[in-house]
This record gives C-alpha cells, sequence and structure tokens, in this order.
C-alpha cells in the first residue's frame, strides 16, 4: 500500500491544496495530510479548527486522514508508516524550498518527495494571502473549499 504524507500548516487549507490531495489519490493508495507546527509562521487559525476543516472537506473519502504532528516531518511519516512525502509546488521559488527540503528528507529517511505543479487557476492562491483577506474582513470563500466556511468575526 502506498501513503503518502502531506505535510503543511494549512492555516487554512485551501483550494490548491485540496485540489493537490485529490490529484495525490490517483498516485497513492492513502493520503495523510499531518497538520503540523512550523517554527517560523504564527498560526492564525486554532490547531483544532483546521483540522476540523479539512475533514469536513474529505469527510466522503476513507483515503484520505488527518493527523497532528509536532517535530520532523520524516519522524512522524516514519511513525504512521509512510511511503512518500506529496508537495505542491506553485512557482519556481517554491521549487528550489522544496527541492531542498526533499534532499535532506531524502538523505535522513530515504524517504522520496513527490511534487505536484499547481494547476494554472491555484498557482497565486495562498494560505498568507487567504489569511490576510480574512483579517481584513474579506470574503476569502472563492480560495477555501466548498466545504469550509469561516466565521470571520470568530477570528477578528
Amino acid at each position: 500500500m502506498k501513503t503518502a504524507i502531506f505535510p503543511g500548516s494549512f492555516d487554512p487549507f485551501t483550494v490548491g491544496h485540496e485540489d493537490v490531495v485529490r490529484r495525490g489519490l490517483s498516485l497513492f493508495d492513502k493520503v495523510i495530510i499531518a497538520v503540523g507546527y512550523n517554527s517560523n509562521k504564527k498560526d492564525f487559525f486554532p490547531l483544532e479548527d483546521r483540522m476540523m476543516w479539512i475533514r469536513d472537506v474529505f469527510e466522503d473519502d476513507n483515503r484520505v486522514s488527518v493527523e497532528k504532528y509536532e517535530g520532523l516531518t520524516v519522524d512522524f511519516a516514519k511513525e504512521i508508516g509512510c511511503t512518500h512525502i506529496l508537495r505542491g509546488i506553485r512557482t519556481a521559488a517554491d521549487f528550489e524550498y522544496e527541492r531542498a527540503i526533499a534532499q535532506v528528507n531524502k538523505t535522513m529517511s530515504g524517504f522520496d518527495s513527490v511534487f505536484l505543479l499547481t494547476t494554472p487557476e491555484h498557482t497565486p492562491v495562498n494560505s498568507s494571502i487567504v489569511r490576510d483577506i480574512v483579517k481584513h474582513g474579506g470574503d476569502a470563500g472563492q480560495f477555501l473549499p466548498k466545504a469550509i466556511q469561516i466565521n470571520i468575526q470568530k477570528y477578528l
């Protein structure tokens, strides 16, 4: 069974993330969305909310699960029996960043990373932009999966 871990902070989970996971399911038997803590980022949405939203998006697909983790992604991947790391690439800058991480992960653990290019319509979408829209009271709905309904007032 080929299982991929799709790690990230997902603050919040966007249509681009959803697209990578759904396309990843054509390559893997199972995708585990691993919601982790990134020490370089300050979370805006609570971890529990992010995990609930992602579970709502994939509630009808038992090939997708959502887990939280701390520490190194490769350690968590080993712990849960993954075979690959799945990542989405939007830009050349993303590629350079992800390539370096993938090479270190391969050296440390033997895990191969699989990169999926985002579809053109999702290239400009990222969590930072969506968070900024929400923080300023805007409607970010078109950048979020349909199953995610954010009550903006709760977070302002």
